[in-house]
């Protein structure tokens, strides 16, 4: 039996598959809001209380964060997570650590064509490298490295290097984010969730647009960014609009750079759960065009394949397949 897990820091999805052969059947999921719970450990007790008896093989588990010798110390929440703690509590010695950006690479590998969007025409990818972006609750970046017969995942931190302006208005918002975040301004503060609403604020406070009623009135506790999106879709609000606008273009051309660092001619993967929310931004052409702006290389960039997973699952298919594959 294997357990595979997918630790974000919003949400806990933990489910047990059966191996059948060369495949695997799930038996068993349940999910867990992440920050009603101090630890994994105590997530980990409860879901072995819904499932009585669990005889564990093996196990793996996602997790936003840097992995590093087997210990985890996560992003987004006050957990410190350790393979040797898990073995103990689980029971096996099987048990493997991947930043949850590479358990997402690796799940890409087993989705089904219908589980995509593409951002480009259809067609076959040459073998190599392919990258992967997903905004979510964080941003995450990893590679599928092709070593000529397998692809290899790699894991990065990648969401937290520099944000880099490629426009006037971008140059401001610069500037603006630099008085929040006066030591560092990563690409995750503003390709998250919670990156959308920093957005709003600095078009709102800039004066591009008066701000809706939906979002004036807005009830105490419901998210902002989420909010942002149904006003920008449904009531079609400038400031909504362009606050989800600008999200894209940045995004786009962060994906691009991504794309550059690894020479990832086999495509590029966009993953995360903000994305299948926003697909008729992300389709309008405004992520291409900012994803292969690129000078020189704008041809190479119009040649690589883009799409978009829609599976919300995909890290935790990658953890039960990683550990089915380390297991062989």
């Amino acid at each position: 039996m294997i357990l595979a897990g997918d630790i974000g820091g919003t949400k806990t999805n933990l489910a047990l598959f059966e191996v059948r052969g060369n495949s695997l059947e799930r038996v068993a999921q349940h999910q867990f809001a992440s920050r009603e719970f101090s630890t994994l450990s105590d997530i980990l007790i409860e879901f072995e209380q819904r499932n009585s008896k669990l005889l564990i093989d093996m196990a793996c588990f996602g997790i936003a964060g840097p992995v590093i010798d087997g210990r985890c110390r996560t992003t987004n929440l006050p957990w410190e997570i350790t393979t040797s703690n898990l073995q103990k509590q689980l029971n096996t010695n099987n048990v493997h650590l991947l930043n949850d950006l590479e358990a997402t690479a690796y799940g890409m590998l087993h989705l089904r064509e219908d589980e995509f969007v593409h951002l480009t025409p259809i067609r076959q990818s040459p073998k190599g490298n392919r990258a992967i972006i997903a905004a979510g609750t964080g941003l995450g970046e990893a590679m599928l490295f092709w070593d000529g017969v397998h692809y290899n995942p790699s894991g990065s931190e990648g969401g937290h290097s520099d944000f880099a302006p490629l426009s006037t208005q971008q140059d401001e918002l610069l500037k603006w984010l630099r008085e929040r975040y006066c030591d560092h301004v990563s690409y995750e503060r503003i390709l998250s969730g919670p990156g959308i609403y920093t957005l709003y604020e600095f078009l709102r406070e800039s004066g591009f647009a008066p701000p809706p009623m939906s979002m004036v009135h807005i009830q105490e506790g419901m998210d902002h960014s989420a909010m942002i999106s149904q006003c920008a879709l449904e009531e079609k609000d400038p400031l909504c609009i362009e606050t989800l606008r600008l999200f894209v273009e940045i995004y786009g051309a962060e994906a691009g750079n991504l794309a550059l660092k690894t020479m990832s001619l086999g495509g590029v993967y966009i993953g995360g759960g903000i994305a299948p929310k926003i697909l008729p931004l992300l389709t309008d052409g405004t992520f291409m065009n900012a994803f292969t702006r690129k000078g020189r290389f704008s041809e190479l960039m119009k040649g690589m394949d883009v799409k978009i997973a829609l599976n919300p699952e995909t890290a935790l298919l990658g953890a039960a397949h990683f550990a089915l594959d380390a297991y062989r």
